[in-house]
């Protein structure tokens, strides 16, 4: 387990891509977005986290909690999170995905020929 903010958390990370593979994982990255994310504006916000925060089993946060959230994985300053700060943000939360980020990556971007993207 890890402790993030005062949120503690089981990294399932890793079976999930040794069960999903480098690309269903990512698929499913993008599919959890999409339930925590504001549906008219496409990025995931405060109020949109806070919402939804059940869905990840977190429902009992403070609003510091989810505000820190938001401001760890804003790396283009707008106070929102858009896809790719999420995924970057649950790949930093999850100490062995941060070892074998490249890796992973490199899969989930080869096409079905065999050529990268």
């Amino acid at each position: 387990m890890a402790c993030q903010n005062g949120v503690v958390f089981e990294d399932f990370f890793p079976a999930m891509v040794d069960k999903l593979g480098a690309e269903g994982f990512m698929k499913e990255l993008c599919n959890g977005f999409r339930l925590l994310m504001d549906g008219e504006r496409g990025v995931i916000t405060f109020q949109s986290l806070k919402r939804n925060s059940g869905l990840l089993g977190l429902q009992g946060m403070s609003d510091d909690e989810v505000r820190s959230m938001i401001k760890e994985g804003d790396l283009n300053g707008d106070g929102c999170l858009n896809e790719m700060e999420f995924c970057t943000l649950m790949f930093r939360l999850s100490p062995a995905m941060m070892e074998s980020s490249v890796e992973l990556l490199e899969e989930a971007f080869v096409t079905d020929d065999g050529d990268q993207m």
